[in-house]
């Protein structure tokens, strides 16, 4: 696996920066053993969960701020610098009068701007490295709203960890990817370091590895993985964790491949292939503009003969017959369907203007 040397929250270190430790901070056996055996490994920050935002009441909340103590003493012992979870100024309070060398704002706090901004106030004047997480709901300006509330408090080190985002649908994952979000973040802040928590996408061990591969494919800097000295034993999230020693073999798998192209050749063929791309790019949106100009001219139909916009029967007949033809030619099912249910969208959209059904909002805007 080829490193590349990058900074990233004031460290020089090869790719991936690696953030690893147990989910919860448990006893001071647990922490020390956690963390020798993690000095075997190319582990950039040791992470261990001080104090748990549980769901439930009566789960593991966290050993709390005697836990500081155990991962201080943890870090003395290996030279592994250590990170903690905060989500208030009482934690944010103990944690720098503990000496913790970096922070990080979970999910369930970077949702909510007033607890945010707490922390940032909190902080003002103390420049120390801050990882915020996404929220827990798929919101891009959430997030960035969190970015800017550390920056303007004077924080210069700043990386943001994707952890996926709570659904209702069932899926493989705890927690869905939604990768589109973190690649939206990145276009607008492309020199934010940006870390993936395979951990908490997942919530299992198997699809750890995938997870991790797909990240670092789509050029995360890093990788913050869950581990504990006995996984299986472990208060909360056993699932999800590993050891040490996984964490080596999972590692020694993954591929880090290269963040540019040396070769002319292969540049030149590649951007020979972006060109023919950009050009169907244009023909696809000369081809939805023409498809919007017939379904105008259909709402124009229906506004002359008094017929609703939505046509429930064609509308599945259109799903049904296009996510087959996307099948045969070898098109995710669950692609065209989101493709075709924004064209339809839009469609219903341009028919209501025609029919006055949102006139006034639209003078409105």
């Amino acid at each position: 696996m080829k490193k590349q040397l990058k900074t990233i929250l004031g460290y020089k270190v090869e790719r991936p920066f690696l953030v690893s430790g147990p989910c919860g901070a448990e006893t001071e056996e647990q922490v020390m053993q956690t963390a020798i055996e993690l000095a075997k490994q190319p582990v950039n920050l040791m992470r261990a969960g001080i104090w748990k935002p549980r769901t439930r009441p009566n789960s593991f909340e966290g050993a709390g701020e005697i836990g500081l103590t155990w991962l201080k003493q943890a870090s003395k012992v290996t030279g592994i610098p250590v990170t903690v979870e905060v989500a208030n100024k009482k934690h944010v309070e103990a944690a720098l009068k503990a000496g913790i060398d970096v922070l990080w704002i979970g999910a369930r706090t970077t949702v909510n701007p007033f607890a945010v901004q707490e922390i940032a106030d909190t902080l003002r004047g103390v420049d120390i490295p801050v990882m915020i997480k996404n929220p827990v709901n798929p919101d891009v300006e959430l997030w960035i709203g969190a970015i800017e509330r550390m920056v303007k408090a004077g924080i210069t080190k700043i990386a943001v960890i994707h952890r996926g985002f709570s659904s209702y649908e069932k899926t493989i994952y705890r927690n869905r990817p939604n990768w589109e979000i973190p690649i939206e973040l990145k276009r607008r802040i492309p020199e934010i370091p940006m870390l993936c928590d395979p951990s908490h996408i997942s919530g299992k061990r198997e699809l750890l590895l995938p997870i991790s591969q797909l990240a670092m494919d789509l050029n995360y800097d890093g990788l913050m993985i869950e581990t504990h000295i006995n996984p299986d034993k472990a208060l909360s999230d056993s699932k999800q964790q590993i050891t040490p020693v996984q964490l080596g073999e999972l590692l020694s798998k993954l591929v880090c491949r290269k963040q540019s192209i040396d070769d002319t050749l292969t540049l030149r063929m590649i951007e020979g292939l972006r060109e023919k791309m950009d050009n169907i790019d244009y023909e696809i949106l000369n081809l939805i503009a023409k498809r919007m100009g017939i379904a105008r001219r259909i709402g124009e139909y229906k506004k002359e003969n008094n017929i609703t916009i939505l046509q429930a029967e064609r509308w599945d007949e259109i799903l049904q017959s296009r996510m087959q033809s996307g099948l045969e030619k070898e098109l995710d099912k669950e692609f065209v369907k989101k493709l075709f249910e924004i064209i339809h969208h839009e469609s219903i959209h341009q028919q209501a203007l025609l029919m006055n059904t949102i006139e006034e909002e639209v003078k409105k805007n």
